[in-house]
Formats: C-alpha cells, structure tokens, sequence
C-alpha cells in the first residue's frame, strides 16, 4: 500500500507555438518535468507533511513515476485570461484526510481562481466532517464558519494565471500538488 507522507506544490507557465511544448515548458517552469507524472484524485492523505518546494525538488529523480494533483489549462487565443489552480483544506484531526481541489478557468483572475479552489476544498471538507453552513453565502464567511468550527484548520490555495500570447502562440498554466513516500 503507498499512502504519501509528503507533499509540496509547484506552479507553472510555458508558452510556445506547439500545444505540447508549451506544456513542457510550464512543467519546466514548476521544476517538474524530469517525473513521469501520474494524476490522481484530490485526498489530502493523513499525516501527509507538506514541505517546500525546494526540499520536495530535491527528492526528485529522473525518470522517477511520481503522484500528483493537477491542475492545467491552455490557450491559443491572444490576451485570453486563463489560470490553474489547486485548493487544499486540512482537518484539525490529524487521523482525518483532507481535501484537494482543481480548478482550471477561463477569464478569472489569480485570485478568483485560487479563492474558487480553496472554497471547493474547504466545501468539500466541511461536508465529510458534518459542519452546518448555508452554501449560498460568500466564501470569505464561509471561511469563518468552516474554521470557527474548529474541525478546518487551515485551507490555502497555489494558483498561476496567464493572459494567452498576444501573437496566439500556445500558453499554458499548471498549479500541482506533489506527492512523495
């Protein structure tokens, strides 16, 4: 059985007139693309420790397949705003999983995006752990309630946005959460 027990998270933006170099370069960009990735769904595990990005950087190999959630979008379109996102919300119990959620708009700031993700975290969350809330108030009180409760410890979110090239060569936004053993 692999459980991670360690996770950090990395951004990215590449551009480039083919699709999948621009990929290549937003991977490059978040220090990434020497892994094999392999996306999985988005459980924060128990105990998971979250690290920085250089100390997680240096755990890396070559080659290596390594587990991730990922959050990507592209665009060819000139000056169209895009933008990836990954939400995270860690429960007070530390025998309790948490929540990762992606996020990849279209036409929404660093910090719509990465306030959507975090709040798609946190919902997700406060609704494995019973906590009451009315889902058509604004995420900033919802915020208050989920941590008031004091089931929510913390949620943040790692976001990057890109305005398209202005000549529509490809551009491509990544926001990742990187598990490790």
């Amino acid at each position: 059985m692999y459980v991670p027990s360690k996770i950090f998270f990395t951004k990215g933006v590449g551009k480039h007139k083919e699709y999948l170099t621009s990929f290549e370069l937003a991977l490059r960009n978040a220090g990434i693309e020497k892994c094999n990735l392999v996306t999985v769904s988005s459980i924060f595990p128990v105990g998971c420790k979250r690290i920085s990005k250089e100390e997680g950087l240096k755990l890396l190999s070559a080659g290596q397949i390594t587990f991730c959630v990922m959050a990507r979008n592209s665009t060819n379109e000139p000056n169209r705003l895009i933008a990836s996102s990954i939400g995270v919300a860690i429960p007070a119990d530390p025998d309790q999983y948490g929540y990762l959620s992606e996020h990849h708009p279209y036409g929404e700031t660093e910090k719509i995006a990465g306030d959507y993700a975090e709040d798609l975290a946190a919902t997700m969350l406060a609704t494995t752990l019973g906590v009451e809330f009315n889902p058509d108030i604004d995420w900033s009180e919802r915020e208050n309630i989920y941590k008031m409760s004091g089931k929510i410890v913390r949620s943040f979110n790692i976001t990057q946005s890109a305005e398209g090239d202005r000549v529509g060569l490809w551009t491509t936004v990544i926001a990742v959460g990187v598990l490790l053993p």
